[in-house]
């Protein structure tokens, strides 16, 4: 199989590479073994959260966090092409409404009642930003026991928000007829999608409200069907309605994954799904093709110009840690950076604790190309992208999908200089 272009992963970072080089005029195949980290984590894009003060600008930190984190993905990347990564995500992800700018971040409730900062988020978020304070009831629905809607809004009354402004919540429940006992977010996100149903909800709900309440549903809003269901409970509630992101699986996550899934096979993009790249072949400092298993347990070589490796952490198996201590990538046998040695500690006792291993990964040139181990690039046709990077620590950063997509679009606009 011949391609101009190999990407290797279906999450964010492979998505948004993939379609921008199949956008661009490149033969492109995208072969993952699974659907990636969008199933699993909302769709907002959080490019900078806390740094670790609490980020109001993420334009207006980035610059200063660049220069004190000189082994952070973001010192590849200038503030100019994350501005352009932005611009070009909202222009293919029209449909779903991405409101925003790393200008200001917005405070968005997560499912704990935590003001969240995130910089561009979903229409279906946007009514929920707190940065005004304001007035909110969240709803629970009687069969999802993922989502508390009391203890959301018991914690966020008493956060601080930087503005000084005052945030009033409670919860309230709802019955939702039909839907049978403790079902998950894409049970419900599909009953949504019944007109009766949403219509049940709504005049359920509309006589607990009080005036000037927002409204804060868990975020199960439809899938294919999601603006037509928010505006309609807009205008049945006569209110603001915005949801909330929860735990797995994302209803939102899957939202974005469709939207740009049906983007790149639009730009003519092939899509090989449920296979896994056990090894590739190399030739004179470049990469020439890679072994992809299929379900079936054939084996097959890919073959292209240029290869973009976007295959996650640790959680997704592209970082290995074996049983003796020793830390490997999957694929190309890259060395791992940021790993302290076998004798000494890796792991701290506390969830939260500074872990030695946390910001373990593939170390790269300002090409995003994966250093070898004499610390220039591996190979001078195959890029990096997302959560296999070392130097970051997404969750502490709150930066994860902001890295995704900013690698994701530049390592796909190296490869496109290069082709032109």
């Amino acid at each position: 199989m011949k391609s101009d272009a190999v990407v290797v992963g279906a999450g964010l970072s492979g998505l948004v590479a993939a379609l921008r080089l199949a956008e661009g005029g490149l033969k492109t195949t995208l072969v993952a073994q699974g659907v990636g980290s969008t199933h699993l984590s909302p769709a907002s894009i959080d490019v900078l959260g806390y740094t670790p003060e609490l980020v109001e600008s993420p334009a207006g930190a980035l610059p200063a966090f660049r220069t004190e984190h000189p082994e952070h993905p973001y010192a590849c990347l200038s503030l100019e092409l994350i501005e352009e990564s932005v611009a070009w995500f909202r222009e293919r992800t029209e449909i779903l409404g991405y409101t925003g700018s790393l200008e200001e971040n917005l405070l968005v409730p997560t499912a704990a009642g935590v003001p969240a900062p995130t910089a561009i988020v979903p229409a279906s978020m946007a009514a929920g930003d707190l940065r005004s304070g304001g007035h909110f009831a969240f709803v629970g629905l009687r069969a999802m026991k993922s989502f508390h809607p009391a203890y959301l809004a018991e914690n966020l009354v008493q956060a601080k928000l930087p503005s000084g402004a005052a945030v009033e919540a409670r919860a309230v429940l709802v019955s939702d007829p039909g839907v049978e006992p403790d079902v998950g977010a894409l049970d419900y996100a599909r009953a949504f999608e019944d007109p009766a149903f949403r219509r049940a909800v709504a005049s359920e709900l509309k006589v607990h409200l009080q005036p000037g309440e927002s409204v804060g549903f868990p975020a199960v809003l439809g899938l294919d069907r999601h603006a037509e269901v928010r505006r309609e409970l807009e205008d049945a509630l006569e209110r603001p309605v915005f949801e909330v992101p929860g735990l797995p699986p994302s209803v939102p996550g899957i939202r974005l994954f469709r939207a740009l899934r049906a983007a790149f096979r639009r730009a003519g993009g092939r899509w090989v799904m449920g296979a896994m790249v056990v090894g590739a072949s190399t030739s004179d400092g470049s990469v020439t093709s890679l072994s992809v298993r299929a379900a079936a347990s054939r084996t097959s070589a890919y073959e292209g110009r240029w290869f973009v490796l976007a295959t996650g952490g640790f959680a997704s198996g592209a970082l290995h840690l074996d049983s003796y201590g020793e830390v490997r990538e999957t694929v190309f046998g890259l060395p791992v950076w940021g790993v302290p040695p076998v004798e000494e500690p890796r792991f701290l006792p506390g969830v939260f604790d500074d872990h030695p291993m946390a910001k373990a990964g593939l170390a790269v040139d300002e090409r995003l190309r994966p250093l070898g181990p004499d610390g220039a690039a591996a190979f001078d046709n195959l890029f990096a992208a997302g959560a296999v990077l070392a130097g970051a620590e997404p969750w502490r950063e709150r930066s994860g999908n902001g890295l995704a997509l900013a690698t994701g679009f530049a390592a796909a606009s190296h490869i496109l200089e290069d082709a032109s």
